[in-house]
């Protein structure tokens, strides 16, 4: 049967227990009222708060925060702009560094580079270098060295670098002798002037006149190149004008592209040019650098720059 009779035989009359739940549910009622926190009827309190987690014994109150990296920074008297390296993962050292060195080509002073294990002692070893001579590519394409053994460097202060170096008979000799340690010893950071005990220190700005009209610093000889390869150096030529060729093996033309230096007719600038070019397979090849003839057009103060031309992919 479902009428009344049923119902109310279901119907469950209140226990102690219920009581008192009941009457402490009043209660708790009447303090939130009174505090004037009474709950919204239709929101929600959110779940109860629960209590930290005990510190574990291993775990320390303060986070442990991993010391920053150290990046050591070039040492004094390393090479600008800094040299290619191989760094090494423990000490974050690097295990080589790229020296520029000066030879003497024509009577005028030829820029190549060298890469060498690294040293603390920069300098010296970029005066041993220069005075060792140039390697059989470098001889091959002209270059000599007018140092001799013995050149060393006493002290640097106050970026001049003190130089003992034997006196040349010769004062032709003698200058180029001292320019190509005052080029090679300024690239550092440290050497600004060099200081050789015979006049005032001199500075590159002092042999500048020792330059060839167009100079190639990048890339050296030797160097193995791809595609695109770009050309830099420094040059004093008319109207600024710089024109700048890739040669194959065979002596043939891959590409060709002109550019201004930032100064020029008179006064010397920089230049940087960016050439393109194909082969299918490595080879000797050679970038030249020259000026354009005002009177017939044709190249006039080439440097040539015996490189490895990579195969293109």
């Amino acid at each position: 049967m479902t009428g009344p009779a049923t119902a109310w035989r279901y119907r469950t009359v209140p226990g102690p227990q219920q009581t008192e739940r009941r009457r402490v549910t009043a209660a708790f009622a009447v303090l939130l009222l009174a505090a004037g926190c009474a709950p919204s009827r239709s929101g929600s309190l959110g779940p109860a708060p629960t209590a930290p987690a005990p510190a574990s014994a291993t775990t320390s109150r303060s986070t442990a925060v991993a010391p920053p990296s150290i990046t050591t920074s070039p040492t004094a008297g390393s090479s600008t702009p800094a040299p290619p390296t191989t760094g090494s993962a423990a000490t974050g050292r690097p295990e080589t560094l790229t020296l520029e060195l000066w030879y003497v080509r024509q009577g005028r002073l030829v820029p190549t580079r060298r890469t060498r294990p690294a040293t603390v002692a920069t300098s010296r070893l970029a005066l041993a270098e220069l005075a060792a001579g140039p390697t059989r590519r470098e001889a091959d394409a002209g270059l000599v060295t007018l140092l001799p053994d013995g050149a060393e460097v006493s002290r640097i202060a106050s970026g001049v670098a003190s130089v003992r170096l034997a006196a040349a008979t010769d004062p032709v000799t003698a200058r180029l002798r001292e320019a190509q340690v005052v080029y090679t010893l300024t690239q550092f950071p440290t050497v600004r002037r060099v200081d050789f005990g015979t006049s005032a220190p001199a500075g590159r700005a002092d042999h500048a006149d020792l330059l060839a009209p167009i100079v190639v610093t990048a890339p050296g000889i030797g160097d193995r190149v791809t595609s695109p390869v770009t050309v830099t150096g420094s040059a004093d030529v008319f109207e600024a004008t710089v024109t700048v060729r890739v040669l194959d093996a065979a002596g043939r033309q891959l590409a060709t592209g002109f550019t201004t230096a930032t100064c020029g007719t008179g006064c010397r600038g920089g230049y940087r040019l960016t050439l393109s070019y194909r082969v299918s397979r490595d080879q000797a090849g050679t970038i030249e650098a020259y000026e354009v003839s005002a009177v017939d057009g044709s190249p006039a103060k080439v440097v040539a720059v015996p490189v490895t031309l990579t195969a293109t992919r």
